[in-house]
């Protein structure tokens, strides 16, 4: 049984293991995996728990070497290296896959309000439009392994405690440069500001921004509660993480090697999406002993309808984002 001890015990012996990118876990075939998380996030459990999977189901068969942290580049960086097959694997913010890979069905998993929790998720990833969405990515160049909630997305400012729709206006918001998160925090009414993860932090202290849409997990990983203190519980989106392999290197398996690989991505879905669900609630309390102060926005109907029309342009795009708003809402 999974509990909360086993998991966050696990995730800091992981990360502690396989933080630096040399780490011979088997003698057999070399993979190399890269991400840009840090060792305690999910994204980091995400590429740990596949390699553990995968030493079980075929021991020795495989050397996975884990670069976590950005060591290899940031997520667009090891993802466009994943695709130009200069990289075996990397775990990568499925908000920018679409941008890299020019294939938008990936969107659909942030259309705000349509994912309702952890446990939602993985009804849905593990349904035929989860599958559909991950074999979506083989045009691109890459085999979908795995598709994880990084954390729920929530909102931090620096100044004030945001508890009402008329707070958004106007803030200075950091976005991932995507169109999909423009389009929404434009429609909520701050004024978004693209910028690297990495930046995240400084900006947040000198005033370049005054706020970022952000998950409990990132919070804590990069340090962030240090600079803001008002959080405020919206969970407008998950934050999905995709694990994916190169063709170059999928093609050099055989049959059994290939149907290995596909079930431990399977395996390090379900483990990571418990472990994220827990972190998330044990975060939370960690957040609120550092000073931080979380609060509900006081109506979400209202931010709901502000962006339903975000949902609909994008149902446009593609039908797998069609069906996957039909499998969400249960329409």
């Amino acid at each position: 049984m999974i509990t909360r001890r086993t998991l966050l015990h696990t995730g800091v012996a992981l990360g502690a293991t396989l933080a630096m990118p040399h780490v011979a876990r088997a003698a057999g075939k070399t993979i190399r995996l890269a991400h840009a998380a840090n060792p305690v996030h999910p994204g980091h459990i995400q590429s740990t728990s596949f390699a553990d999977a995968l030493e079980e189901l075929m021991p020795g068969a495989f050397n996975v070497q884990i670069f976590p942290n950005r060591q290899l580049g940031d997520d667009k960086q090891v993802l466009e290296a994943t695709v130009a097959g200069s990289l075996d694997m990397c775990g990568v913010s499925g908000v920018l896959v679409p941008l890299v890979t020019g294939r938008p069905a990936m969107n659909a998993w942030q259309l705000p309000f349509l994912v309702r929790d952890y446990d939602h998720f993985g009804e849905l990833v593990h349904s035929e439009i989860g599958q559909k969405m991950l074999d979506d990515l083989r045009p691109a160049g890459i085999v979908g392994l795995s598709l994880v909630d990084g954390g729920q997305r929530n909102f931090l400012s620096v100044k004030n405690q945001v508890k009402t729709i008329d707070d958004f206006a106007g803030l200075k918001t950091r976005i991932v440069p995507v169109p999909l998160h423009k389009a929404i925090w434009e429609a909520i009414g701050t004024a978004p500001v693209g910028l690297p993860y990495g930046e995240v932090y400084g900006a947040l202290e000198t005033g370049v921004i005054d706020a970022v849409e952000i998950n409990v997990s990132s919070m804590l990983g990069e340090n962030l509660w240090e600079v803001g203190k008002n959080f405020t519980l919206t969970g407008h989106y998950p934050w999905h993480l995709a694990l994916v392999m190169a063709d170059g290197m999928w093609n050099t398996l055989n049959e059994e090697e290939q149907s290995a690989i596909r079930e431990a991505g399977r395996r390090a879905t379900d483990f990571t999406l418990a472990y994220a669900k827990d972190q998330d609630l044990a975060g939370r309390e960690e957040l609120v002993a550092k000073g931080v102060e979380i609060a509900p926005l006081d109506d979400l109907t209202a931010l709901r309808e502000k962006v339903a029309a975000v949902t609909a342009e994008y149902s446009q795009q593609d039908p797998l984002i069609a069906e996957f708003v039909a499998a969400a809402t249960g329409a």
